[in-house]
């Protein structure tokens, strides 16, 4: 890296540590185009009035706009629209491999570091916001949340899930291992196998700091011995675990890939469904008619592929990617044209941190518009996520989460894969 590469890059790691005393009280951002999600509109030449952290004021950028001896952020060369959201990522763990006991070979205190770096990777791609769906060692999310919010460690705004919900052995476990061997207590935090049991997990989860409940409604293509299309969680279960979550005043995702598990998890009232790679056609209807978010990661398949095969993954992993690729892209393409409810949401952690915004390729390519899918990662995920009234939009109340970008991403969505600045909370981290 050059130089000067490395200045930046500390001046923006200083700007973003000492938030408190970098970020003035008003800050004005002169945009060159701006992109209201909302309306699905650009208008050119902005002026972003941001107060303590939000928003208060959009208006052109005229003479007086910004007055005399303001703090200003200059991005009147770019495009600049709300901070990106990804529903479904795996910051506080580690990377996949092709050893299925890799959890197993990081300690906590390991896990912690990694998970900074890939909560600040992930904020400096452009993604200000997460759902945080899981990982190995319990809490690890929570309290990477948390170090966050402190302002300890640079990251998106954050809700994090605590644990797995799944069956002993399911697709939430760490398998593959030897009979003799016994998963430390974090791993399986939420294991459990009957109803009472769901709801005592639940609330285990919440007392300890989860925003909302993730469940293993199938097995999982990166899980020895579980299969994709496979429902492992029982609909009672489920249902166990919506009614514990809305006594939080929470709600619940599920991972599932078969048919039968998507629907069984939807009828147990579940606010999303994570990956659906084998929705049929009665799934489709039924997320539609009761409002359920879809969250399908349509592109780390193809990493997986070539990844795979490079670096010899377990023939149980890829057989259960090819099997869930293509029919998950098909089912995404369905799912556009009956005006189902479609989130943003990667996987990221199956591929590394930061690639995110390479999604947005292949939902253009699967059926979506640019302001689809753009929409899907802003208000769309601001929705699934209940933070409608603070991200996803730059509509005045909302927090100053905000990217810029070179070009127009409505006329080419891939450059949102190269995000040229960051600003989260009226401080520019990038």
């Amino acid at each position: 890296m050059r130089a000067s590469g490395v200045a930046g890059g500390l001046a923006a790691l200083v700007l973003a540590l000492a938030s408190g005393a970098a970020r003035a009280d008003t800050v004005y951002v002169r945009a060159g185009r701006l992109l209201d999600v909302e309306a699905g509109s650009v208008a050119a030449a902005r002026v972003l009035k941001v107060v303590d952290g939000r928003v208060a004021a959009i208006v052109p950028d005229a003479p007086g706009a910004v007055p005399a001896g303001a703090a200003v952020v200059d991005w009147s060369g770019f495009t600049v629209l709300p901070g990106l959201i990804d529903m479904h990522v795996h910051l506080a763990d580690v990377d996949q491999t092709s050893n299925p006991a890799e959890a197993l070979l990081h300690a906590p205190m390991e896990v912690a570091y990694i998970g900074a770096r890939n909560a600040r990777t992930t904020l400096l791609a452009g993604f200000t916001s997460v759902h945080d769906v899981g990982c190995a060692r319990a809490f690890a999310d929570v309290e990477l949340r948390n170090a966050i919010d402190r302002g300890d460690v640079i990251g998106p705004r954050m809700a994090a899930v605590g644990a797995y919900i799944t069956v002993p052995g399911g697709g939430g476990e760490v398998t593959g291992l030897a009979p003799d061997v016994k998963l430390p207590d974090d791993m399986r935090a939420g294991v459990v196998t009957s109803p009472a049991d769901v709801t005592l997990k639940v609330n285990y989860l919440f007392q300890h700091g989860a925003d909302s409940i993730k469940l293993l409604a199938t097995g999982a293509v990166f899980a020895i011995g579980s299969e994709a299309g496979q429902q492992e969680l029982s609909e009672d279960e489920m249902r166990a675990a919506v009614e514990a979550a809305r006594v939080r005043h929470s709600w619940v995702t599920a991972h599932a890939h078969g048919a039968e598990g998507i629907k069984a998890a939807i009828r147990a009232g579940v606010r999303g469904i994570e990956h659906a790679s084998l929705i049929d056609d009665e799934g489709i209807a039924l997320a539609k008619a009761k409002g359920v978010f879809l969250d399908m990661d349509i592109y780390n398949g193809d990493w997986t592929d070539e990844i795979g095969r490079r670096d010899h993954y377990p023939d149980d992993y890829m057989r259960k990617n090819t099997e869930t690729t293509l029919a998950q892209r098909e089912g995404f393409r369905k799912a556009v044209k009956a005006g189902v409810k479609l989130a943003f949401g990667t996987d990221a952690g199956i591929y590394p941190h930061g690639l995110n915004a390479r999604q947005f390729k292949y939902m253009v390519q699967w059926g979506m518009t640019p302001l689809q899918a753009i929409r899907a990662a802003t208000v769309v995920s601001a929705d699934m996520l209940g933070w409608q009234n603070d991200v996803g939009s730059l509509a005045p109340g909302h927090y100053g989460d905000m990217i810029a970008v070179a070009g127009d991403p409505l006329a080419d969505v891939t450059v949102l894969e190269k995000v040229a600045h960051v600003m989260k909370g009226g401080v520019v981290v990038k």
